[in-house]
């Protein structure tokens, strides 16, 4: 186990929530619940509170020249607010996954085998600007019986211990142990200290852009569960229709740029005859096109485009624009380019649906649908960590039974081998 005098930074929180760790995993679903009741209520009601030290956050980052589409991902108001309140909500009314049998057996000499879920421990989350993370990480993580270490960015702290200073006051009235979430310093070292706290810290999940990403993955002796960047397509295969096609594309780009579940690329049948059509919608909403050279004799408005643009999760109102031969080659430009998230394709042809679901590698394939629902929330799992693109234990949107591990129960009679 680590020895927590050789983190200064984290050591003692570390150290409260393994201790808190310990009561969490034996509580009962009831006294979570209302737990989470309470820190949902206590949002509400201090919510001027939280919401003065955002604009305290916001005004430093726009300060300091921070893009608006990181502004956008910072900014809270009271509508984001009451929406975080209500994925805790939410989460009462799921399922506890403590305690459910995974599978179970009676084995031919007797011996009655099962494997039940059980809490991961202690959970170290590192994130960027997003302080609704801090709401769901605390919700998901204690609602499955975890401890939660949450290390967010330095742009967004006043706003994090605002939240938690909310959350952990509530947690603690409503029966959870002092250290059930815990909120650590935002500087670069703590990274590296929770990132070394194997004994102390369970695992640990990065949220944020890739070069956080593959810092965690890179640096971390305790284990990781590896969230992943967006450069999400949409397909538009030959026999999509017109209509469907346009909404998809217009949402999945468009709704919210900033998130990692927005679409960058749109690969378009060389056969589709609304190209023009298409491309024309995206322009007139406001989003910049690099395209190829079918693209831009298209339409007027496409830029040249790059291997870097194929590459690139711009996380604003751009947008990547391909016209491939066929459904293989689409399939092609995304093994070489996607980032294993969310792909979708728009078709009327089972026998294409069927051949793209099959061949593309992601952690959520979308058919006729936005990739913007590649979400917890939207999933029906009350709210996320993040979305896992690592293929080891958890895949896509992260939440409560991919907080949990295994244990095996074997009883028996007096059995001796």
């Amino acid at each position: 186990m680590s020895d927590a005098a050789a983190l200064p930074l984290i050591g003692a929180a570390a150290l409260r929530a393994r201790a808190a760790a310990r009561v969490l995993r034996t509580l009962p679903t009831d006294v979570k619940n209302a737990a989470l009741a309470a820190m949902a209520d206590a949002l509400l009601e201090r919510v001027d509170e939280i919401l003065t030290a955002n604009a305290q956050d916001v005004d430093a980052a726009r300060a300091g020249g921070t893009p608006e589409a990181t502004l956008d991902r910072l900014r809270l108001d009271a509508g984001r607010v009451a929406g975080v309140a209500d994925a805790l909500r939410l989460l009462i009314a799921l399922p506890d996954p403590v305690g459910d049998v995974v599978r179970g057996s009676t084995l031919p000499n007797g011996l009655q085998l099962r494997q039940v879920r059980v809490p991961l421990g202690v959970v170290g989350i590192v994130y960027e600007a997003r302080p609704n993370v801090t709401v769901d990480a605390a919700g998901l993580c204690l609602k499955s019986g975890n401890a939660a270490l949450l290390r967010g960015s330095a742009s967004a702290h006043r706003t994090n211990t605002a939240l938690v200073a909310v959350l952990t006051e509530a947690a603690q009235k409503g029966g959870l142990p002092e250290g059930s979430v815990e909120l650590l310093p935002a500087d670069r070292a703590s990274v590296g200290e929770l990132l070394s706290a194997r004994g102390l810290v369970d695992v640990v999940i990065p949220r944020g852009g890739a070069s956080l990403i593959e810092r965690v993955v890179r640096e971390a002796t305790v284990p990781v569960i590896e969230t992943g960047v967006g450069n999400c397509h949409v397909y538009v295969d030959a026999s999509a229709d017109a209509s469907m096609a346009e909404a998809i594309v217009l949402n999945a780009k468009t709704h919210r740029v900033s998130v990692c579940n927005a679409a960058e690329t749109l690969l378009v049948h060389r056969d589709v005859p609304f190209l023009p059509r298409l491309l024309s919608a995206l322009a007139q909403a406001g989003v910049t096109l690099h395209g190829d050279d079918a693209a831009r004799d298209a339409h007027p408005a496409v830029v040249p485009a790059t291997d870097e643009d194929w590459a690139t999760e711009y996380l604003s109102m751009d947008m990547a624009v391909r016209v491939v031969d066929d459904l293989p080659a689409a399939l092609d430009h995304i093994a070489r380019w996607g980032s294993g998230h969310s792909e979708a394709i728009v078709s009327d042809s089972a026998t294409a649906i069927a051949q793209f679901t099959a061949g593309v590698d992601a952690a959520a394939v979308l058919v006729n649908a936005s990739t913007r629902f590649t979400d917890g929330g939207e999933f029906g799992f009350g709210a996320e960590i993040g979305i896992s693109t690592q293929k080891l234990h958890a895949r896509g949107p992260l939440g409560l039974p991919e907080l949990t591990s295994t244990t095996y129960i074997v009883t028996g009679a007096g059995h001796t081998r």
